[in-house]
């Protein structure tokens, strides 16, 4: 890899010729001069040492984040058996049972990406021993929140009594971190190689919320040489303490890395997931009632959740909730009200009305994933039935005044805001009709959720910026998903082009 340039460093000027700004038929030039747009408009021939390249009339944007993703997992996905295509326990098994001849000694076969919540048979212990043999199998849900694994690796990970082979929550994230426990020379190739696939869908920048001490991770692979993407890095409660004693704050850069690396937010996990039926809710899930759980599950009691905001706001870091059920929901907003700071909660899938107006007034971000309601509509339909239109509320949220971040949640959905703006703008993907069109928003908002509030570049901006193929403003949705990216910029210096 090439030693990084710094993500601000003063290199010559540079003028993008003849670009549109989406939604215009006008033709202009960008001159960037430190990093920054200084000019948008016709400029006369470029004076000596000024580099030209010409956009061919093709569309200029901001660059784009994706403010929620779980990088190394995402990185190690292409490694992984792919379950994402399996309609039951059986057919997941018969793909253990294909690949495990080519595992080798020792070695744990990892798979990826199911969704059991609609599956005819549940996942179990005896089928999974049958497929895979002795070879330890860790099968990862396509939510993250619970995995399957054969006797031979609950051995292996301290359930050999376990009956069913099913963990969730703290159980299963304790699995996959052990998982990522690969060598840091081997992770690094692929976390660089997933950077550069990300900058060439007009990615600038991440918000990483692995499970991690993610500053000594990704201050290793930027001085190490990867250096196509911004990358906030999120600290668990686990890790507080020494965020604190470090004196990390939210939004300081971090030095040695040419302000590619800046702290970010505490996460804390209250609930599960909604696939795993896990989600804390209100009302119980449907064929659950009257069962320990039935509204799914509670991982940090209120008390705790507020010591632990109250803990980072104190020390200047921005608190990010976990809340997928509307119960969960309601007890953040609770805590951010109580503690009367902001800061934003992740996910944010089932609300109730009255928490919408919450967001608003309390200054709470909206951390969503659109791509999330295209996955999980048919299993919120069963088990969230009679609530859906709480769903997802993107367009609530919007007409709230609220602010939304846009997020993959990688690898639960494909690291590429495209993606996600697509599925804001569409509510569907292949023919299906929209689910909840009313909650549909426009592209303009869309792209500004991806771009940290930006939908149209401006003089001034730092020159973070993508260069696209079809006019965002006016594309079809599936053009949206499929957004051909001919270059990216990071403050002027391209990390991507096909120019």
């Amino acid at each position: 890899m090439s030693t990084p340039a710094p993500a601000t460093a003063s290199a010559p000027p540079l003028v993008l010729r003849n670009g549109r700004l989406p939604g215009s038929d006008e033709i202009v030039d960008t001159l960037i001069v430190d990093g920054r747009v200084r000019r948008l408009g016709y400029l006369s021939q470029s004076a000596a040492g000024i580099r030209s390249v010409d956009l061919e009339e093709r569309w200029l944007i901001p660059g784009l984040w994706d403010n929620h993703v779980h990088f190394s997992q995402w990185a190690q996905t292409n490694q992984r058996l792919d379950l994402s295509g399996t309609d039951s326990a059986a057919a997941a098994a018969d793909l253990v049972a294909e690949r495990v001849p080519g595992v080798s000694r020792g070695e744990t076969l990892v798979g990826f990406g199911f969704r059991d919540a609609l599956w005819p048979d549940a996942p179990s212990r005896p089928l999974l021993d049958a497929a895979a043999g002795t070879v330890p199998t860790v099968l990862i849900s396509g939510d993250l929140h619970s995995c399957w694994l054969n006797s031979a690796a609950l051995a292996r990970h301290g359930h050999t009594e376990h009956p069913t082979g099913l963990l969730r929550e703290e159980d299963c994230f304790a699995v996959v971190r052990t998982l990522a426990e690969v060598p840091d020379v081997v992770m690094d190739g692929w976390a660089d190689s997933a950077a550069r696939t990300a900058a060439a869908r007009g990615v600038v920048g991440i918000v990483d919320m692995e499970m991690d001490w993610n500053l000594a991770t990704w201050l290793r692979r930027i001085q190490g040489g990867t250096d196509s993407l911004r990358v906030e890095f999120g600290i668990y409660t686990q890790h507080l303490e020494r965020a604190i004693a470090l004196g990390l704050r939210s939004g300081a850069g971090i030095d040695g890395t040419g302000g590619l690396l800046t702290v970010g937010s505490c996460k804390v996990i209250t609930d599960g997931s909604l696939n795993t039926r896990t989600a804390y809710c209100v009302d119980e899930y449907p064929g659950l009632e009257g069962q320990p759980g039935s509204r799914g599950m509670l991982t940090v009691p209120p008390e705790e959740l507020l010591a632990h905001l109250g803990r980072a706001v104190a020390a200047g870091i921005r608190p990010a909730v976990h809340a997928i059920g509307d119960r969960a929901n309601a007890l953040a907003l609770d805590a951010f009200e109580q503690l009367g700071c902001a800061g934003s909660i992740e996910h944010a899938q089932l609300l109730t009305r009255e928490d919408v107006a919450r967001f608003a007034r309390l200054g709470v971000v909206a951390s969503v994933q659109p791509e999330h309601a295209l996955d999980d509509r048919d299993v919120a339909d069963r088990y969230w039935v009679g609530r859906t239109d709480r769903a997802f509320v993107l367009k609530s949220l919007l007409n709230a005044g609220v602010t939304l971040a846009l997020g993959s949640d990688a690898p639960v959905a494909p690291l590429d805001p495209w993606v996600s703006i697509a599925a804001a703008v569409g509510r569907t993907r292949g023919s299906r009709e929209p689910w909840h069109a009313e909650q549909a928003i426009s592209r303009q908002a869309a792209l500004a959720a991806s771009a940290r509030g930006r939908h149209r570049v401006l003089a001034g901006d730092v020159a973070d910026l993508a260069v696209c193929e079809i006019d965002p403003f006016v594309a079809s949705v599936p053009d949206l998903r499929r957004m051909p990216v001919a270059a990216t910029l990071l403050a002027g210096r391209f990390t991507h082009t096909t120019l």
